[in-house]
């Protein structure tokens, strides 16, 4: 056309055949569009009857399409509302636990408005304070105390890295001096701490955080040192208070019997809370229980991975903390009717399964698990097996504990 002006010319106007698509309401896909055109000059004109039936394949697609479209826009609404939804009832539950329960947490905390609060889930905001509450600080640990621990685990981080002699140990049985050794052992299992979230390893913000922690731990209690599972929990801690408040909860919560039994690797006590878990398993599901049994699948292989961590290794992490929520103010109890909960919620796949596929299953739990469902089945699980409760069993079973056996625990007592 500009060669056209120059040599004085007049161009030609553009053929009416190339507006077609400007003038439609709805603007098709190229594979569609071809039904529009007519074919070139070269070659023979539609039969009427053939442009008839494309046009209306046409209009049937362009309808089609506009409903999925229509369709689509309506579930992006849908989540839309649900997330201002969620959103405004966090806001209030954040208004009432910081106005009305925190401020009176003595005489409001055990009432049951505030119970059924936290069974819905701790806003995020609030979280790590009423943890903090519930755990409590038996042990009288200090922000100075934290200093003062922490100050020694970088003087032995310090004499690791001269390679002094001394942090050679042994796996087990070792002194109170060599358990602080099992500093070394942290920096192997930091790495592998929530590794998709990418803020623990080496180079994210809360790797020296997480470090401190666990180091200054293993000077606090040299005689448990650090065990594997521990940087998980002090990780869900980091996530939600500040360094040193993180500390005093975390030895705390490591200082529960359940936890200690764990993490001191008391077998004989470990045993006798798989026994105890086994009795309310039998009680809540007795199909599954004996299809366990039948199949030689203790409760031992499934559940030191969940106890250790908290769950917080074993399910999304905003499924965990919800589970931590309530083990914060149920206690122990609460971790073993959890395990139940996800028994219950998966019994009819895991009675189809045999040994090899359930123990793979419960090691490795879908990754997409809704916390509805979850608490839901949770909430169905009875913790009380002939007129006693979780408590009872385990006192029980704990006076009977020298007729315990190394191995499996026992299915019944």
């Amino acid at each position: 056309m500009e060669y056209e002006d120059k040599a004085g010319r007049p161009s030609r106007p553009p053929s009416p055949k190339q507006n077609v698509r400007k003038n439609l309401d709805f603007e098709p896909l190229s594979t569609t569009a071809l039904i529009l055109e007519d074919r070139p000059a070269n070659l023979p004109a539609k039969p009427a009857e053939e442009a008839q039936k494309h046009r209306q394949q046409y209009e049937e697609m362009v309808v089609q399409a506009k409903k999925r479209e229509l369709k689509e826009a309506q579930r992006r609404k849908k989540q839309l509302e649900e997330r201002c939804k969620v959103e405004e009832s966090i806001g209030n539950a954040v208004l009432t636990w910081n106005n009305e329960i925190l401020p009176n947490w003595e005489t409001m905390w055990c009432s049951k408005k505030v119970r059924d609060l936290w069974w819905q889930g701790i806003p995020p905001s609030v979280r790590g304070k009423v943890w903090s509450l519930a755990i409590g600080n038996e042990l009288n640990i200090t922000h100075e105390l934290f200093d003062i621990c922490l100050a020694r685990a970088k003087e032995r981080w310090r004499s690791l890295s001269t390679g002094g002699s001394e942090v050679e140990n042994e796996d087990a049985g070792f002194s109170a001096a060599d358990r602080e050794a099992s500093l070394e052992l942290i920096k192997l299992d930091i790495s592998r701490t929530f590794p998709n979230l990418c803020i623990f390893q080496q180079g994210g913000p809360y790797h020296d955080m997480l470090h401190s922690i666990l180091g200054a731990y293993t000077c606090y209690r040299p005689d448990v040192g650090y065990v594997q599972g521990m940087s998980f929990i002090a990780a869900v801690l980091i996530l939600n208070l500040d360094t040193a408040d993180a500390f005093i909860a975390f030895s705390n919560l490591l200082n529960k019997p359940c936890q200690m039994a764990f993490f001191r690797v008391d077998h004989g006590l470990m045993l006798t809370y798989f026994a105890a878990f086994e009795v309310f398993f039998e009680e809540n599901l007795p199909k599954l229980f004996a299809h366990f049994k039948k199949n030689n699948l203790t409760a031992d292989i499934y559940l030191i991975d969940w106890i250790f961590t908290l769950y917080s290794k074993s399910l999304p992490l905003d499924l965990a903390c919800r589970i931590w929520d309530v083990f914060c103010r149920d206690g122990e109890e609460f971790l073993f009717r959890t395990a139940l909960g996800i028994l219950k919620l998966f019994e009819d796949i895991l009675t189809r399964m045999d040994f090899i596929h359930s123990a793979q299953f419960l090691t490795r739990l879908p990754e997409d698990l809704p916390a509805d469902e979850v608490f839901a089945a949770i909430s169905t699980v009875q913790m009380q097996s002939r007129n006693k409760k979780w408590a009872q069993v385990l006192s029980a079973l704990q006076k009977d504990s020298r007729d315990m056996e190394k191995g499996s625990p026992s299915l019944r007592h």
